[in-house]
């Protein structure tokens, strides 16, 4: 969870030093594109894993990174991205009632209303006032990464290093594709890159996309998703506590009071898959 939530303070910095958001977050599938290729070793998945396989590489390998980079490259302030990135539990428990057709407890529509309460009491917050288009992205970061969830769950059976060598294969492909046309001169970009951004971005794919995943994936050996699964709102309290850190962000009481009601309503949640 401390690397889940070192993920977004180490993408601002790499993004205070001018390196465009798209590229950025293509380089970073990139790297774990080709750190994977020795396990991956080019095998084709079943026929009947392919379209769930594409659908969840391009929300997760695509949308995720994108919105992810987009939120902290239009916002001067980090901490509310962190903590918007908690609405992916919500939204995916209504993608996957809508898509899956899956009933939602009482319980859990008035833990999701209040995670959303959580988010708007902190839009009140006057520190925001120049972060809402930043907000927005997180918001759409959170919408990718809960119809991933519901995606990956035709893709249990599929081995690990499958993939996730498939979602760096097609997050690096579209996401270059999409900063050649939005963003241009990728060869320039790329040059200019410095090297302590390429360490960034390097660490946002080994620790962060590599390292952090495949603990987890370690730990569900040994212990049930529901056991699991709570742990997760820890990374906005890491990031958040690293982003105080690094550039020396204070929550305000608005902050405060918000975060505490959606990582609460989150962890919930949590308890209850």
């Amino acid at each position: 969870m401390v690397a889940h939530g070192s993920a977004f303070p180490v993408a601002k910095l790499a993004l205070n030093n001018s390196v465009p958001p798209i590229l950025m977050a293509s380089l970073r599938m990139g790297f774990v594109f080709l750190i994977l290729i020795p396990f991956w070793k080019f095998k084709i998945p079943e026929k009947k894993y392919i379209k769930s396989l594409l659908a969840f590489s391009i929300s997760m390998g695509v949308l995720v990174y994108v919105f992810m980079n987009l939120s902290l490259y239009h916002s001067s302030i980090i901490s509310p991205i962190i903590l918007g990135s908690q609405l992916a539990i919500p939204f995916g428990i209504l993608a996957s009632a809508i898509i899956l057709k899956e009933n939602i407890s009482l319980k859990k529509w008035l833990l999701i209303l209040s995670a959303f309460i959580g988010i708007l009491i902190i839009f009140f917050d006057p520190q925001l006032a120049n972060n809402f288009l930043g907000l927005f992205f997180a918001s759409l970061m959170a919408l990718s990464f809960g119809l991933a969830q519901v995606y990956s769950r035709e893709l249990r059976n599929l081995e690990t290093s499958i993939l996730n060598s498939f979602v760096g294969l097609i997050g690096f492909v579209i996401l270059l594709i999409i900063s050649y046309y939005v963003e241009g001169q990728i060869i320039s970009n790329i040059n200019s890159i410095n090297k302590s951004s390429w360490v960034l971005i390097l660490y946002q794919a080994v620790i962060v996309s590599l390292g952090a995943h495949l603990l987890m994936f370690y730990l569900y050996k040994f212990y049930t998703v529901g056991q699991i699964f709570p742990f997760y709102s820890l990374f906005p309290i890491f990031g958040i506590i690293l982003t105080f850190l690094v550039f020396g962000e204070v929550p305000t009481l608005l902050f405060i009071l918000g975060g505490i009601i959606v990582i609460s309503s989150v962890f919930l949640l949590h308890k209850m898959a």
